[in-house]
């Protein structure tokens, strides 16, 4: 099934942090807190202003991101659970970049 959020709304998949260990102890899944971090699997086409012209998302598919505690409606669609979200509940996009080491060079 395909779906496409409307307007200023985003589809998004959760991103599972593994299983949580706090001091040796395992933590139930039902204790866990939701993770906050998530991809987005679709984007509406934006908002539309009063003169008709819509407002293109700063998010695009395939985004990791991250969002508020209780940001979103969660749905399932074919065993899998969702969120949809408005775009303004996104706090940020998380960019991955290759980190180089820095020689440092010393003056004699």
């Amino acid at each position: 099934m395909t779906i496409r959020p409307l307007h200023d709304r985003i589809l998004v998949e959760r991103i599972d942090e593994g299983e949580q260990k706090v001091g040796g102890i395992i933590i139930p899944d039902s204790a866990k807190e939701k993770p906050q971090q998530g991809k987005v699997i679709a984007v509406g086409h934006g908002k539309s202003k009063d003169d008709g012209k819509r407002v293109p998302l700063d998010v695009k598919t395939g985004d990791s991101i991250l969002f508020g505690k209780y940001s979103g409606q969660e749905i399932k669609l074919d065993g899998d659970e969702y969120l949809i979200m408005r775009e303004d509940d996104v706090l940020a996009v998380v960019e991955e970049r290759d980190i180089k080491k820095k020689t440092t060079k010393t003056k004699k």
